[in-house]
């Protein structure tokens, strides 16, 4: 069997490392010995590749559909005699030159197919640092003892790790765009921006992480490890999912609190505006009123006489200073 896309390989006997390079033409019969735990990632595979893994394997070729198929959510599902799974690992992009409209959230795919004494992971890129999840396996070399459920155990608790990660850098972002939100003097133009930018990335992220707890409950139920061994494992790694979905929805509903807020400032910076604007056009009516008063040609007080300009001017700086005033007193400009 030619197996061209085998990126690592590994087979464990009583939790000891006994082949860490497993050749293409040793995988069927590695697999077949109950006595061996045996890992094989295959990096982007070919359909044939996979489909005759899946025969080597003695599973239906359905499995092959399942692993390659486009735009799958995460989800576990059972079948006789192997459970598979898919999930997403993700990480953020820098800032630098980026749009911030557009998503910064990427994602790398990881699927799996999982029986009694073998783990099959597929990725489709090689985005994904797979050295992370195999330095777990070498730190706890005991929990190997208990199968294949062990692997599964320290490939999810390292992708929830990224999650933790990810949301860790947006929760950083959002608070960034409340200190912009209530700092001295106008927002920046790109404010609104930024926070759309923001509210997608969470709607990206909420898609991978919401469902990773269907995910490892659905491991936890259907795993063909002896029950019990792992049981407080798999308990503390769905604490960390549930903390990432509730940690996820909370950022959500704060960057949707935060437009609206901003949307408050933007209405009370405009209805302050037109406060002033107010003032300033009931200040500006006072010397329009006496101009035009005296501007009249019928006799008026100071007449045709000297005085009278004296007495308008007066009148036009005593009653705008007067409703100045008033006004300022009463913060209307």
């Amino acid at each position: 069997m030619e197996i061209s896309s085998i990126a690592a390989s590994r087979t464990w006997r009583g939790g000891v490392v006994i082949d860490d390079d497993v050749r293409p033409d040793e995988v069927a019969e590695e697999i077949r010995d109950p006595d061996n735990l045996v890992w094989i990632d295959l990096l982007a595979p070919d359909p044939g590749e996979l489909a005759a893994l899946i025969r080597e394997l003695g599973l239906p070729p359905t499995a092959v559909e399942d692993a390659l198929a486009p735009f799958e959510r995460p989800k576990v599902s059972r079948h006789e005699g192997y459970l598979f799974f898919t999930v997403y690992a993700t990480r953020l992009r820098p800032h630098d030159h980026l749009d911030p409209t557009k998503g910064r959230v990427v994602s790398s795919r990881i699927s799996g197919i999982v029986t009694s004494h073998a783990l099959v992971t597929i990725r489709l890129d090689d985005d994904f640092d797979m050295s992370a999840v195999e330095r777990v396996w070498r730190d706890d070399p005991d929990l190997l003892a208990y199968g294949a459920g062990a692997l599964v155990h320290g490939l999810l608790d390292v992708v929830v790790d990224g999650h933790f990660g990810t949301i860790q850098a947006l929760d950083d972002e959002t608070e960034r765009l409340e200190d912009m939100l209530f700092a001295e003097g106008q927002l920046r133009a790109d404010f609104v921006r930024f926070v759309y930018g923001l509210r997608k990335d969470l709607v990206d992220l909420r898609r991978i992480v919401l469902p990773m707890r269907e995910v490892v409950n659905g491991v936890l139920r259907h795993r063909t490890d002896t029950p019990g061994e792992l049981d407080s494992w798999y308990d503390d790694l769905y604490d960390h999912v549930l903390r990432a979905a509730e940690w996820t929805e909370s950022l959500r509903d704060m960057v949707s609190t935060m437009f609206e807020t901003h949307l408050s400032l933007q209405d009370s910076r405009l209805n302050q505006i037109m406060k002033k604007l107010a003032g300033w056009a009931a200040i500006i009516a006072v010397p329009t009123a006496i101009t035009g008063w005296f501007g009249q040609n019928v006799p008026y007080w100071g007449f045709d006489q000297p005085w009278g300009v004296g007495l308008s001017i007066g009148m036009i700086l005593v009653s705008s200073l007067g409703l100045y005033v008033l006004f300022r007193i009463n913060d209307w400009v």
